[in-house]
C-alpha cells in the first residue's frame, strides 16, 4: 500500500476546502464563538462559572476562543495558547458540567450552522476537546457523572 506524502500547506488547504464545502468559515467560526458564549453566559449552572473566571474579560476571551476554533477547524495555526493549563485552576467545574457545556454547544449548532456536516463537524471536536479537558482536570476514574440541576 502507497501513502501519499503532503505538505503542510498541502493538508491545511485540504481541510480549509473541506470546511468551505460545509459552509465554514472565519465568519462562521466568530458567529459561533458569539452565539456560543452567549448561552454559557447566561446559563445557570455553568454560566456563574464561567463568568466568576473570566470577570470582565470576556472580549478578550472571545478573541481567543475564535483563534482556538479557527485553528481547530480550519487549521490556521493563529491559535498558540496552552489550553489544558488554563483550564487547570477552574476549582469549580466538575465533570457534569462538561455536558452542559457540549448540550448547549450542540443547540448552538443546530441553530445557526449552515450545513448538517459542519454541525458534525464542530461537535466531534468539541466533545474531543471536552473529554480531553476532562481527563487533564479530573483523571480517568471521575469522569463522568451526573449534576444535580434545581
Amino acid at each position: 500500500m502507497s501513502r501519499i506524502q503532503r505538505t503542510t500547506q498541502e493538508r491545511r488547504a485540504q481541510i480549509q476546502a473541506d470546511a468551505d464545502a460545509m459552509g465554514i468559515d472565519e465568519a462562521f467560526i466568530c458567529r459561533l464563538v458569539d452565539t456560543f458564549y452567549d448561552s454559557v453566559r447566561t446559563d445557570p449552572t455553568i454560566g456563574p462559572i464561567f463568568n466568576d473566571k473570566i470577570g470582565d474579560n470576556w472580549p478578550a476571551h472571545l478573541a481567543t476562543l475564535k483563534k482556538f476554533w479557527s485553528s481547530v477547524a480550519l487549521n490556521t495555526g493563529t491559535y498558540s495558547g496552552r489550553p489544558i493549563p488554563a483550564h487547570m485552576d477552574v476549582t469549580d467545574a466538575r465533570p457534569p458540567h462538561f455536558d452542559i457545556w457540549l448540550k448547549l454547544f450542540r443547540q448552538t449548532l443546530e441553530d445557526i450552522a449552515p450545513t448538517p456536516a459542519a454541525i458534525d463537524y464542530f461537535y466531534v471536536r468539541a466533545e474531543r476537546i471536552g473529554k480531553s479537558l476532562q481527563l487533564a482536570m479530573f483523571g480517568l476514574d471521575k469522569i463522568p457523572g451526573p449534576i444535580p440541576r434545581d
